[in-house]
């Protein structure tokens, strides 16, 4: 009597299989155990999943998608908002800011240039910002109005007359004052009229450029105003000095002019206006530029005008003060604009260059002096050479003006690839 239990089970058993999720060679197994009447339906199953090369094989045609109708495989793609990780990551810079123009320069100043934000879809740094100001909420302030560059500008030299030119007029005062005091008087009188002018003069410069364009708010470097100090001694003491030391002295107290001094701080308050006028320019070539290319071409000649202008005012205010005191033109120009560079790259952030510059200048005059000593000593007297054919040639003064000359070219150079970013002008 033939065996009908197991031809009434194996379809079950092939039907578990196909619903249970096995591959379709269970079927096809099941089929050929049913022929040979063999129910190992399950055992062939698992051999298949172990092996897919012969899955592939055995696979029936019929099952086989056609390659129009098969599903392609998903395309790796990058995150769908690329700026959110961005704006996270400047969340803060974002927050404060009270224009996408801060935004820009802020992310300039972190490395952020064209070609990354081509990488976050947009054509350049500042369309960049203007998504990042529109995204990040600040509360209840709402975007700056914008407003005419011209009217702006006006405004800007508005406020510097009204806020800061008492504190920038302080300083020439008090050097007038103690000038004229210091003409006036004779021995010890004169000593202590100057010790007491230069503390004076000393009190009003720290008010002065306290306030104003011309505040730094901490950004000094340490020891920066020991050079500043020695730079202006040597204005009013080092060129009779050093003239008494090549000429085998000194021989007694050495000549003393004032006149530097009180021109250079007369042209403090012109110092003031003009880098707030500096200021203004480049915040509205901000608001103009599409890119940061724009705006470094943009503002560059802007740094150039406004050394010129000060150089012009600063030759004028020292000429005049000529008249009435002697003054060596050239070494105070020099040294003015030294100071005023120096002064200008440390409002907008760049102290350390600032620094370095005032201090070679202070070492080139120290070492000067300590040459022309130490060429007095035994088998030396090369040392001195440099500094004796430089007065012999030119002059005292000559020492200074090559000094400070040279560090104020640098410090332009300088400043004219550190002022034409637009983070150096974000606050």
């Amino acid at each position: 009597m033939p065996d009908t239990t197991a031809e009434a089970v194996e379809p079950v058993e092939t039907v578990e299989t196909v619903e249970s999720g096995e591959t379709t060679e269970a079927a096809g197994t099941a089929e050929a155990a049913r022929a040979t009447g063999t129910a190992r339906t399950t055992g062939t199953a698992e051999d298949s999943r172990g092996d897919p090369a012969a899955d592939r094989k055995r696979k029936p045609a019929g099952d086989r998608k056609p390659a129009a109708l098969r599903k392609p495989a998903p395309a790796r793609r990058g995150p769908a908002d690329p700026v959110k990780a961005l704006m996270h990551r400047h969340r803060e810079l974002c927050e404060r800011a009270v224009d996408p123009l801060e935004i820009a320069a802020g992310l300039e100043a972190h490395g952020v240039t064209e070609r990354t934000a081509v990488r976050f879809r947009h054509r350049d740094v500042f369309s960049l910002a203007e998504e990042l100001y529109a995204r990040v909420p600040r509360g209840e302030a709402g975007p700056r109005p914008a407003a005419d560059s011209g009217a702006e500008a006006r405004a800007g030299v508005r406020a510097l007359t009204v806020r800061d030119v008492l504190p920038a007029l302080l300083p020439g005062a008090v050097a007038v004052l103690a000038a004229v005091a210091f003409h006036f008087t004779s021995d010890g009188a004169r000593i202590g009229v100057g010790a007491a002018g230069a503390l004076g003069l000393l009190g009003a410069l720290t008010y002065g450029l306290r306030r104003g364009p011309l505040r730094v708010a901490g950004r000094t470097v340490r020891f920066a105003g020991l050079w500043v100090g020695w730079l202006l001694a040597d204005a009013v003491a080092g060129s009779g000095l050093l003239e008494q030391l090549v000429d085998g002295g000194p021989h007694g107290p050495w000549p003393v002019t004032p006149g530097p001094l009180v021109g250079l701080a007369l042209a403090v308050a012109p110092a003031a206006w003009i880098a707030q006028l500096f200021s203004v320019q480049a915040r509205r070539r901000l608001g103009t530029s599409r890119g940061l290319e724009e705006f470094a071409a943009g503002v560059r000649p802007v740094l150039v005008a406004t050394i010129t202008l000060y150089a012009a005012v600063l030759t004028a205010v020292l000429a005049l003060t000529g008249l009435l005191v002697a003054v060596d033109l050239v070494p105070a120009v020099a040294l003015g604009l030294l100071l005023f560079l120096a002064r200008l790259l440390t409002v907008h952030g760049f102290p350390t260059s600032a620094a370095t510059g005032v201090g070679a200048a202070a070492a080139v005059e120290v070492l000067a002096l300590v040459t022309v000593v130490g060429g007095r000593l035994p088998g030396c007297a090369f040392l001195a050479r440099p500094a004796e054919a430089a007065v012999e040639a030119w002059g005292s003064g000559s020492v200074p003006a090559l000094a400070c000359g040279t560090a104020a070219l640098g410090l332009l150079v300088h400043a004219t690839v550190a002022l034409s970013r637009a983070s150096a002008h974000s606050t």
